[in-house]
């Protein structure tokens, strides 16, 4: 089976677009349920999860990445690991000690982008649709079992339809919250750049605009130029989809690994502490710093003292002595700990 592929990712990555045939197969009856207008949605996202799980596993494949993730893996039963996945994918409290606006704009365009994709992917991949009655009233049919009757006019009909016009406005405020921020701040504006930082928010921006015209176009044009509204949209989400796994907006999907590093790091945090070789102090857990070593090694990397010392073996300011005297020629013991920025935590 190895031999039929070029490499262990390309058999990966087919065979789960293979799968997610063989599911789309199984949610739409075969394919009797499938909307052709949504058909280049569908190719657009089948391209989108083989790229992403191409990405991930190129990824995960690196020696820093592959101890986080094996690791990770084992103490996802912590206890503490429900309260984390809230905190990382759900509140983003981790951005609210960064301040209110910016934890405002995560979670417009966190929750934006996932509330729409858990709307689209259903209805594009044929695992949900909608039938109904003569007595005005909607059959919510997912793979293939009726799971629920509402009323076409009643208040969850009404989200029901209009759920993609909600997240697109969602979308919206948070990428002008974000373009503002970007224009006003200064640290942001030294190290942003305008195809990596500037395009994915314009792409998001168009897919949400073009997305309510559909529906502006249905109920105040009566659908007049609702069938180029359409290609128009449908060809943004189509290439919006395919960049997100080779760009920044890559992080959204890959989110949920931060857990698997927080985990990493409380974990081992609580065992043996590493002192540091030259002042004794505890800085660091014993596992971290092995882990740290052992990735360098892989990448044929070795940062030793002449006394013999790797760096990751020396806390943060001695390790900030010592390259100062490596570039000065200044001996370490006659370095002053102002200089040496002794209390610096970044």
């Amino acid at each position: 089976m190895d031999r039929a592929f070029a490499s262990k990712f390309a058999k990966c990555v087919f065979l789960t677009v293979c799968g997610l045939i063989i599911l789309m197969g199984i949610g739409s009856r075969m394919f009797t349920h499938v909307d052709l207008a949504l058909y280049g949605y569908m190719v657009g996202t089948v391209v989108f999860v083989g790229g992403f799980f191409y990405r991930f596993i190129a990824w995960g494949e690196r020696p820093p990445t592959k101890i986080i993730l094996k690791k990770g893996i084992k103490l996802l039963f912590r206890k503490s690991t429900p309260q984390t996945a809230t905190e990382h994918l759900i509140t983003y409290r981790f951005i609210w000690n960064r301040g209110w606006y910016r934890w405002t704009q995560h979670v417009l365009l966190g929750w934006g982008c996932i509330l729409s994709a858990f709307v689209t992917f259903p209805l594009v991949f044929g695992w949900m649709y909608f039938t109904m009655s003569e007595n005005g009233t909607y059959t919510v049919v997912g793979f293939g079992i009726d799971i629920m009757k509402i009323k076409a006019d009643g208040m969850l009909g009404f989200l029901f339809y209009n759920a993609l016009n909600i997240t697109a406005f969602m979308v919206i405020g948070g990428v002008c919250m974000a373009l503002y921020r970007r224009i006003k701040h200064m640290q942001a504006r030294a190290e942003q750049t305008l195809i990596y930082d500037f395009l994915p928010l314009y792409m998001l921006l168009f897919v949400s605009i073009t997305g309510l015209l559909l529906t502006f176009c249905n109920i105040f044009l009566h659908g007049y130029g609702h069938s180029v509204v359409t290609l128009i949209h449908q060809w943004s989400v189509i290439v919006t989809l395919i960049y997100i796994p080779f760009g920044k907006l890559a992080h959204i999907p890959f989110r949920p690994m931060s857990v698997f590093a927080r985990n990493y790091r409380e974990h081992y945090a609580g065992q043996a502490t590493k002192s540091c070789k030259v002042c004794g102090n505890g800085f660091v857990s014993v596992e971290q710093s092995d882990d740290v070593i052992a990735v360098l090694k892989v990448n044929e990397i070795e940062f030793k003292t002449e006394e013999g010392y790797h760096l990751a073996e020396l806390c943060l300011p001695c390790r900030r002595k010592y390259r100062m005297s490596r570039f000065t020629g200044i001996p370490t013991h006659q370095i002053h700990v102002k200089e040496a920025n002794q209390n610096a935590k970044g």
